[in-house]
C-alpha cells in the first residue's frame, strides 16, 4: 500500500483503494479525469507558458499498451450499444424512460439557475478562473447582485427568457474579454438557448400553459418551430465544451494535466501508468465523451459514465464543487431526455415508442 505519514495521507490512500475497487476495468484511461482548479495559481501560469509534450510520441512509445486499452474501450462501447438496443432491455425499461423527457427542461433550467446563484456567491462567472472583478472591474458588486436575480428568476421559472437574455449578454462580455477560451463554457450558451426557446416549461412558478397564454403570438409560433432543436443544440454545445476543455488542458497546454499527476503521485502509482500516458488516455476519453454527446451516441451511458468519474474526481481531489454543478445537471437532464431525432442513435434506432435504453 502507499506510504502516508499523516491522517490526511492515509485517508487519501483509502480513497484511492475504494476508487480502484469500484472502477475496475473502466479505470485505465479515465483515472486522471480531474480539473486544473486544484493547482496553485503559479503552477498554472508556469504550465501555460511552457511548451506541451508530444502526444504522438507518447503513443509511439506505448503502442502496445495504447492498442490494448483502445481495444478494451471499443469492446465496452460495442457491448453497451448491443445491450442498449436489445429488445429485452427496451421492452423492460422504455415504458419508464418514456415518462422522463417532459421533465428534462426543468432539470436543465434549475441547473443553470442555481449555477448563476453560486457564481454570484463565489464572485466569479462560469468558473473560478474568471473572477467578476477582472471582467467588470468596479461594476463587479452590481453584476454579482444581478447574477443572484438572474439565478432566482431562472430557478423559479419567472420571466425566464428575459433572465436568459441578460445572462447571454454577460456571457458575451466574458467572450469579448477572454476570446476563444469561452468555448470551455459553451454548455452555458447551450443552456441559455434552451431557455430562450422553451421558456420556463414545467415545474415553474408559472405553469407552461399560462406562460404560453401570456406570450405574444409570434413567440408561441417561434417556440413551436424551434422546440425540436432545443436539446440537440444543448447536446452539441455540451459536447463542444467538453472537447475544448480537454484540448485546452490535456493537448494544447498538457503541462497542466501533467502538473496534476506530479501533485498527486499516488494516482500514478496506484494505476501503474506513466504520467504522460495517463494524460494521453484522459484526453482521448474526454474527447470521445464530447464526441458521443455531439453525435448522439450512447447518450445515457455516456452521461452516467461522466457523472461517475466526475463524482470520484470531486471526492478524491477535493475540487471546488460549484463550477461543476452544470456538468452534473446537464447529464442528468440528458438521462431524462434520451435521444432526439437528430442524434445518430435516435435517427437510426428510435422507432415508435422505443429507443435505445443507454
Amino acid at each position: 500500500m502507499f506510504a502516508g505519514g499523516t491522517i490526511g495521507g492515509r485517508m487519501r490512500n483509502v480513497r484511492l483503494v475504494i476508487v480502484g475497487l469500484v472502477a475496475g476495468i473502466l479505470a485505465p484511461l479515465s483515472a486522471s479525469a480531474h480539473e486544473v482548479y486544484i493547482l496553485p495559481h503559479q503552477t498554472i501560469q508556469n504550465a501555460l507558458a511552457a511548451p506541451g509534450f508530444s502526444l504522438w510520441s507518447v503513443v509511439m512509445e506505448n503502442l502496445g499498451e495504447f492498442t490494448l486499452w483502445g481495444f478494451i474501450a471499443a469492446l465496452v462501447v460495442f457491448c453497451v450499444f448491443f445491450i442498449s438496443v436489445s429488445r429485452l432491455a427496451e421492452r423492460l425499461l422504455d415504458p419508464f424512460l418514456a415518462k422522463l423527457p417532459p421533465y428534462a427542461p426543468a432539470v436543465s433550467r434549475v441547473t443553470v439557475g442555481v449555477s448563476f446563484i453560486a457564481a454570484a456567491y463565489f464572485g466569479a462567472l462560469f468558473g473560478p478562473e474568471l473572477p467578476l472583478r477582472d471582467t467588470f472591474g468596479s461594476y463587479a458588486p452590481g453584476v454579482s447582485f444581478l447574477l443572484v436575480i438572474i439565478g432566482l428568476l431562472i430557478t423559479l421559472g419567472i420571466y425566464t427568457r428575459t433572465a436568459a437574455l441578460i445572462a447571454a449578454l454577460l456571457f458575451g462580455a466574458e467572450a469579448a474579454a477572454h476570446g476563444t477560451y469561452m468555448f470551455t463554457y459553451a454548455n452555458y450558451a447551450g443552456e441559455l438557448v434552451v431557455l430562450g426557446i422553451l421558456g420556463a416549461h414545467r415545474a415553474a412558478f408559472h405553469d407552461e400553459e399560462s406562460e404560453d397564454l401570456r406570450a405574444p403570438a409570434w413567440l408561441r409560433a417561434l417556440k413551436e418551430r424551434l422546440a425540436p432543436y432545443a436539446f440537440p443544440i444543448l447536446r452539441v454545445a455540451f459536447g463542444t465544451s467538453l472537447i475544448f476543455a480537454s484540448l485546452y488542458a490535456k493537448v494544447i497546454h498538457n503541462g497542466l494535466a501533467l502538473a496534476v499527476t506530479a501533485r498527486y503521485p499516488d494516482v500514478v502509482r496506484f494505476f501503474g501508468f506513466e504520467p504522460h500516458f495517463l494524460v494521453l488516455g484522459a484526453a482521448l476519453v474526454e474527447i470521445l465523451i464530447g464526441l458521443f454527446f455531439v453525435l448522439g451516441i450512447e447518450i445515457r451511458f455516456t452521461s452516467l459514465f461522466l457523472l461517475f468519474w466526475l463524482s470520484l474526481s470531486l471526492w478524491y481531489f477535493g475540487e471546488v464543487v460549484w463550477p461543476h454543478l452544470i456538468l452534473i445537471g446537464i447529464p442528468v437532464a440528458f438521462i431524462f431526455y434520451g435521444y432526439d431525432r437528430y442524434s445518430l442513435e435516435g435517427y437510426f434506432f428510435k422507432r415508435g415508442g422505443r429507443e435505445p435504453v443507454l
